[in-house]
């Protein structure tokens, strides 16, 4: 399989996962901070660094902004978290959740947050707070999409349910960002 790299799959997911990148979307008080403590705007205007979730079902991500760079990674996973990290015309520099990196053609993006369970199996409560009754129990590796984050908490919809989670259990968000 020269020029892909096969990522473990988690449970519901197929043995590729998908990755696009979006901007916009929900109402967010942006506190993301680039590598020097400064949050920077990109070409487009939007704040760098910011995530957007995947918006196709399959994306190559490559080794460069331009479809004449080769393909890193196919992801297969509408809905993925993604971090841009870098704009460049029509193409955005996005990070996975692995840390893994790469460019991706800006139509793939969209600006729906998700975040995705990291970790282990997270119970994700009516309230938030660690006393309050268990909504969801999910697995490592499920995207849900942000309803709210405030404080130390996300309110994260999953398969049309809905419940707390702690910030720090989930990928797709800042840890000072507030969503509503």
């Amino acid at each position: 399989m020269t020029g892909y790299r096969l990522k473990q799959s988690f449970l519901a997911f197929t043995a590729f996962i998908g990755l696009t990148f979006g901007a916009g979307g929900t109402a967010i008080a942006w506190q993301a901070t680039g590598q020097a403590g400064e949050q920077t705007v990109g070409a487009s205007g939007n704040p760098l660094p910011r995530f957007v979730s995947m918006s196709a079902s399959k994306a190559n991500l490559r080794t460069g902004p331009g479809r004449q760079y080769p393909v890193a990674w196919v992801y297969l996973r509408r809905g993925l978290p993604l971090e841009i990290i870098d704009e460049h015309g029509a193409w955005r520099k996005v990070r996975d959740h692995e840390g893994t990196e790469g460019w991706m053609l800006v139509s793939l993006l969209y600006g729906r947050r998700t975040v995705m369970i990291r970790g282990k199996i997270r119970n994700l409560h009516h309230e938030p707070a660690l006393n309050a009754p268990v909504a969801i129990i999910a697995d490592p590796g499920v995207i849900g999409e942000i309803e709210q984050c405030e404080g130390l908490w996300c309110e994260v919809i999953i398969d049309g349910d809905s419940g707390w989670v702690e910030r720090r259990h989930v990928w797709g968000v800042y840890a000072t960002e507030e969503i509503d």
